[in-house]
């Protein structure tokens, strides 16, 4: 790990607020009247468009919904980056497509080797994205040479400009294979939680080890020319990990985090969901974080987002359904997106306003909504 600077006043801000979000998660909110299932509110499901660039790449994995017009970015719009090329490798994929809300497509950023010379391998774009406020994009990149998990390298963070231009990287540990990020974004800082599934993994070949790790890394000054990272740390660790065939490696996937700083975590291989309460603040390392709720309807769970409600909503990679399970654990509902069977389902994002659940079909790579 690269040495951490002093705290800026930025970063001081930065971990202030976290302390006052921490805080808030000591009180659990009480709803006056729970709201019902937010999957059983959408009773529609349409494809918005292609995610396929002129490049042929494939396999669209992350995605995140604007929150600001700036430079190339368009307040609404949906990011979504490729894990593979167009030769179908996994950990290969270079893009990040820009869909608009009626599916006009954009190519926002194509990150090429020599774009990131200090990303341990180079590129393959994972679910890792998100967008802030400022307008800076943050993309995980876990790249291979040949598609493979026996040639898949620790890969970095990918820090781009509003205009789709990389800016830096962020590499070496904690960041040992980023597979998927939430934010929490206060405008002139923000906390990035980022899942890791690299560690011990190839050496295991196959075999189940309990290394995966959540990592939170504080940037400051993000409205500025360039964010800095004042602070990294693993707050959760010990989830289980293994390399595949078919998916390259299962891990810690999805990833989303509530207004009391709890974060919720996709414990894939377990068949779980997790939370890590006091995700901004806390000074120690979760083991596992604590079991929300598992099996039943759960199915390999990839892709994590919020509800409007405060539900957690995630999909399946065992089958084609999206399940919503409750703070408390109550898995209250189930909605099959995907009849072709399971694989093809993994990034998620609540469309703006709530009206609608962003996500993205790796088998007919495209962007779809269901509203």
């Amino acid at each position: 790990m690269r040495p951490i600077p002093s705290l800026s006043r930025g970063a001081r801000a930065t971990m202030a607020l976290a302390v006052a979000l921490a805080a808030a998660s000591a009180v659990p909110a009480v709803a006056a009247a729970k709201a019902p299932p937010f999957l059983t509110s959408l009773p529609m499901q349409s494809v918005i468009g292609s995610t396929v660039p002129g490049n042929g790449d494939i396999n669209p994995y992350g995605i995140a919904v604007v929150p600001r017009t700036t430079g190339h970015l368009v307040k609404g719009d949906v990011l979504i980056s490729n894990f593979n090329a167009s030769s179908n490798l996994q950990g290969t994929g270079t893009t990040i497509v820009q869909l608009s809300p009626k599916g006009a497509m954009s190519v926002f950023a194509t990150v090429m080797a020599s774009d990131v010379p200090m990303c341990p391998g180079g590129v393959g774009l994972t679910t890792a994205l998100v967008v802030l406020k400022s307008g800076w994009v943050v993309v995980g990149s876990l790249p291979t040479t040949d598609g493979s998990s026996a040639t898949a390298k620790a890969g970095c963070l990918i820090v781009l400009d509003r205009w789709g231009h990389v800016a830096e990287t962020i590499q070496g540990s904690p960041i040992n294979g980023p597979w998927d990020m939430t934010a929490w974004d206060g405008g002139d800082s923000a906390l990035l939680f980022v899942s890791n599934v690299l560690n011990g993994t190839v050496a295991a070949g196959g075999s189940v080890v309990n290394g995966g790790t959540v990592a939170r890394i504080a940037l400051s000054d993000t409205d500025g020319k360039m964010p800095k990272v004042t602070s990294e740390r693993v707050i959760g660790w010990g989830f289980a990990e293994r390399t595949d065939p078919a998916a390259l490696v299962i891990g810690p996937t999805g990833l989303a985090l509530d207004s009391h700083a709890n974060l919720y975590v996709a414990d894939t291989v377990n068949n779980r969901i997790a939370v890590i309460p006091y995700a901004a603040a806390r000074m120690s390392s979760s083991h596992m974080g604590t079991t929300v709720s598992a099996h039943h309807f759960l199915n390999q769970p990839l892709g994590l987002a919020l509800a409007p409600n405060g539900d957690v909503l995630t999909v399946n990679a065992g089958d084609g359904n999206a399940v919503e399970v409750t703070p408390a654990g109550h898995q209250v509902a189930m909605r099959l997106l995907d009849s072709t069977g399971g694989g093809t389902l993994f990034g998620l994002a609540v469309a703006p306003g709530g009206h609608g659940l962003y996500f993205v079909d790796d088998g007919s790579n495209n962007l779809q909504l269901l509203h």
